[in-house]
């Protein structure tokens, strides 16, 4: 797959083929793209847990929250479409430095490009019950849950489309669960001088 057609066709994906785990492989290649992830100073500030157990996996789940656009039934994966594993992406709680945030969006980018190579769609999840799933995963109390990744084979597509004569940037789904996100026109979004 060329640069272009990974990056037009790797979107968010919320709706997972829970019978295929991710092959061995694969989670290398992710591991090491979040090693090889551009860090501010080089200070490397992050820690990451991959969580591909069935149980936990599962017990996750309820404490993530999906599609913000759409309303909690119509966005929330049914039974048959859950994530196969997620990541948690993790630094030190008292951590002063200031691009960490930076740092976790690179890493983050490097893990899922390297997981849709393999053809593995992925969903970055801010909006998470952070101490739950601390609980669930006994995650050290020492280390904060910044972001959680949901990972699966897509059981859906996600395709780019121009926003609406409204301008309207709200993505949505059709009744087979397809996604569609509207992306802004590049002579909107960029000024060359």
């Amino acid at each position: 797959m060329d640069i272009m057609e990974l990056l037009r066709t790797k979107r968010t994906y919320r709706r997972f083929d829970q019978s295929r785990p991710i092959p061995p492989e694969a989670l290398a290649d992710m591991m090491e793209a979040a090693r090889l992830a551009s860090s501010a100073g080089n200070l490397q500030p992050l820690r990451y847990l991959a969580v591909q157990s069935p149980e936990l996996t599962e017990a996750v789940f309820p404490y993530t929250y999906w599609a913000a656009a759409l309303t909690d039934e119509v966005g929330r994966p049914k039974e048959g479409r859950h994530p196969v594993m997620y990541w948690a992406v993790l630094c030190e709680k008292d951590s002063k430095n200031a691009s960490i945030r930076v740092d976790a969006g690179l890493a983050m980018d490097n893990i899922i490009t390297a997981a849709w190579y393999h053809g593995i769609g992925s969903c970055m999840m801010g909006n998470i019950d952070r101490d739950k799933i601390r609980e669930i995963l006994k995650i050290d109390p020492s280390l904060e849950i910044l972001y959680m990744i949901a990972f699966g084979y897509p059981a859906h597509t996600s395709t780019v489309v121009s926003p609406d004569e409204t301008g309207s940037l709200k993505y949505s789904m059709d009744a087979q669960e397809n996604f569609f996100v509207p992306k802004r026109e590049i002579k909107d979004l960029i000024q060359i001088l």
